[in-house]
């Protein structure tokens, strides 16, 4: 499967799944005019490239300095996809950066890991704390 990249723009974040490596990063802020349009396709291509993992360790990074709310319900898609992958076999490590005095961003990451905990959750403060 061909690895899927979007550019980051000033209101959506950067997409780079490297399926060759297992390694998916999300980076930059997320708040599209339409999160659905958007997150569909990036959404798409990880269920098809997870439809084809079994046993695998895949590592997702993200790095969201903000998303809006339409955001939030795609990136929780997003997991719920992953974790279908868990529940497939697999090992998923999520990896959550946020900004040290960030703790909207923080708590998120947290709801996420008390929601799917068959993913390997671990958060990444960024910056002064």
């Amino acid at each position: 499967m061909d690895n899927f990249y979007i550019a980051p723009t000033p209101s959506s974040p950067e997409v780079d799944f490297r399926f060759d490596t297992h390694q998916l990063h999300l980076r930059g802020e997320s708040y599209p005019e339409n999160a659905a349009a958007f997150y569909g396709e990036v959404i798409a291509q990880l269920k098809a490239y997870l439809a084809g993992q079994h046993g695998r360790a895949i590592a997702v990074h993200i790095a969201l300095a903000y998303f809006n709310s339409s955001s939030t319900k795609m990136l929780f898609n997003l997991i719920e996809a992953l974790d279908d992958a868990v529940e497939a076999g697999n090992q998923v490590a999520l990896h959550w950066y946020h900004d040290a005095e960030d703790d909207t961003i923080l708590e998120f990451g947290q709801e996420l890991h008390d929601d799917f905990p068959a993913i390997a959750f671990t958060s990444h403060p960024v910056g002064q704390a």
